[in-house]
């Protein structure tokens, strides 16, 4: 894994950290790659009960493609008639999505600077936004030519609504931390120097959680946006069925009963 992207285990929590902040966290093609196989990784592992992505710096989150490369490699596409540059989403933002949205645990983004772009669809795949006050967010796609890509079209109208997120993408602009905030992209708000801290303690808190119970929640979630009443309701004994045999549940439910503070196993 490049040293772009650092990867750290630790009390079931997977921290994946973007690691070049002298780019503001851009995603050259090392960095993607090495984001996917992260994501894929914390994604897969049992071990890992909750996902923390977060950046290097104070400026940016990350500011999505990195275009002194992207440039590069479109003038090479130009004299090769090969057009790989685009490939990058199917091989890589894709991937980067579906492993985050996708995992069976929780996945909280600790949003510290700029997110933009990509940067912008990786924080909006996370299930619980932590946002320093100092951030600010941006489709940016239009402002470069380009339609929306790392899922935005997907999860930012879900987030805000179908008009305001094409509002947004059509008009790229900056959104202050506040006003992310009051439209449901941010889920906290907190100093800038408290960023990484209060990241962690939401994420270790989750990490701590009833696992299946979470997974359980994402996957009802997604799949109501997207069934009717009925379709979600049978969905929901399906998933209910599943949390209640689980051990936790009877933790849980001997611990209330108990008066004492549960400790999940993750299972």
């Amino acid at each position: 894994m490049a040293d772009t992207v650092l990867y750290e285990v630790s009390d079931g929590l997977a921290t994946i950290t973007l690691n070049r902040p002298e780019a503001m966290n851009a995603m050259d093609t090392a960095t993607k790659v090495a984001l996917r196989d992260a994501a894929r990784e914390a994604a897969g592992d049992d071990g890992v009960r909750a996902i923390l992505l977060t950046a290097a710096g104070e400026r940016a989150f990350c500011v999505g493609q990195d275009l002194k490369e992207h440039i590069g490699l479109l003038a090479a596409d130009k004299e090769s008639g090969e057009g790989r540059t685009m490939s990058t989403v199917r091989e890589h933002y894709n991937p980067i999505v579906r492993a985050l949205t996708g995992a069976a645990k929780p996945v909280v983004a600790g949003v510290n600077g700029v997110a933009a772009g990509a940067g912008f669809g990786f924080a909006l795949a996370a299930d619980y936004r932590v946002v320093a006050e100092t951030a600010a967010f941006n489709t940016s796609f239009a402002g470069v030519a380009l339609t929306a890509d790392s899922g935005v079209s997907w999860t930012l109208p879900r987030v805000v609504g179908p008009s305001r997120a094409a509002d947004l993408l059509l008009f790229p602009r900056s959104i202050s931390a506040r006003e992310a905030y009051d439209l449901g992209i941010a889920n906290k708000l907190v100093p800038a120097a408290e960023l990484r801290a209060e990241a962690e303690k939401v994420a270790r808190a989750l990490a701590a959680g009833p696992t299946l119970a979470y997974a359980a929640l994402k996957e009802s979630l997604a799949f109501g946006l997207t069934h009717s009443l009925d379709e979600t309701l049978e969905k929901e004994d399906e998933l209910q069925a599943r949390a209640g045999s689980s051990e936790d549940h009877t933790i849980a439910v001997q611990a209330f009963v108990a008066k004492e503070k549960p400790k999940y196993l993750g299972r």
